[in-house]
């Protein structure tokens, strides 16, 4: 049975050490939240951002619109974020309605207060391994969770399900950085990759990100491999209470019986990922403040 990789514990010693660092700034960090609509699931993720940025003694904004804003209206509001000087941070919520572009949307947020890391900015330096910008979170979590559980990437192969600018591609970059925490040969997976099961076979770590539930199965993985499973996926279940069940890319119950180490869903990426939000948000407050 693999060793459990406990995203929970690992992110409240995080928020433990941001704390303690927030405690002793001269001012509280501010970060603003920006929500379109009324997703259940998004909704659900910004309140939890905001209580863990309360728990921290960060300020936290929020500014919700109706799915109907046009994207010039969203745009000049982030702009009003931007020029706003007590604002240390901002994120942008996904997804936006259809009608909204994303990327543009991300280009807009000022590159010194993009703490999601989704701007063309940020994810430039992320391949040019200049540590001045800001991580996109998930993958920051990934690294973070790996490190932190002593997980060595250092000569290993990793292999990454899925090319999104949210996780694949970043994460991607990162396991192969000149870096004490990566120095990995990488090769990434999407919808297009031949003989799949055989490419993931090979993995010496293996990164789930496809948005499949329980995609993942006990022979696409190598004996005693490390399985990092990103996805989050709702599926109906007629004997739980709300309808429905949370569930990884991964099919936990077999892979659990052949990887080394694996990370269980909830509970494994989603809390690393608030908790390097945070840790970006003091980050950017540093910077502004030319600490």
């Amino acid at each position: 049975m693999a060793t459990l990789i406990d995203g929970n514990a690992t992110a409240a010693d995080i928020i433990r050490e941001l704390t303690e660092e927030v405690a002793g700034l001269p001012r509280k960090p501010c970060v603003a939240f920006v929500r379109v609509g009324e997703d259940p699931a998004s909704v659900s993720y910004v309140n939890k951002k905001q209580a863990t940025a309360e728990k921290i003694g960060i300020t936290s904004r929020l500014q919700v619109y109706p799915e109907t804003i046009s994207q010039a209206e969203l745009l000049a509001a982030i702009d009003k974020l931007n020029d706003d000087g007590a604002v240390n941070g901002i994120l942008v919520q996904a997804p936006l309605p259809r009608h909204v572009s994303e990327t543009t949307v991300f280009r807009r947020i000022s590159p010194q207060k993009d703490v999601d890391g989704l701007g063309t900015i940020n994810l430039g330096k992320v391949a040019q391994e200049d540590d001045t910008g800001f991580i996109s979170c998930t993958p920051a979590g990934i690294m973070e969770l790996l490190a932190r559980s002593g997980i060595s990437l250092d000569g290993k192969h990793v292999v990454v399900l899925g090319r999104s600018l949210l996780v694949g591609k970043p994460v991607a970059l990162l396991a192969m950085q000149r870096n004490a925490r990566a120095n990995a040969t990488v090769t990434v997976c999407h919808s297009h990759t031949a003989n799949l099961p055989a490419v993931t076979r090979t993995a010496d770590v293996l990164i789930a990100a496809i948005g499949k539930p329980e995609f993942v199965t006990a022979d696409m993985v190598k004996p005693g491999a490390v399985v990092i499973d990103v996805g989050i996926n709702r599926v109906e279940d007629a004997t739980r209470k709300r309808g429905y069940r949370l569930t990884g890319d991964v099919h936990f119950p077999s892979v659990s019986e052949t990887a080394s180490a694996i990370t269980p869903v909830p509970g494994g990426v989603g809390p690393m990922t608030v908790a390097m939000l945070m840790k970006n948000t003091v980050k950017s407050f540093s910077m502004q403040s030319g600490g």
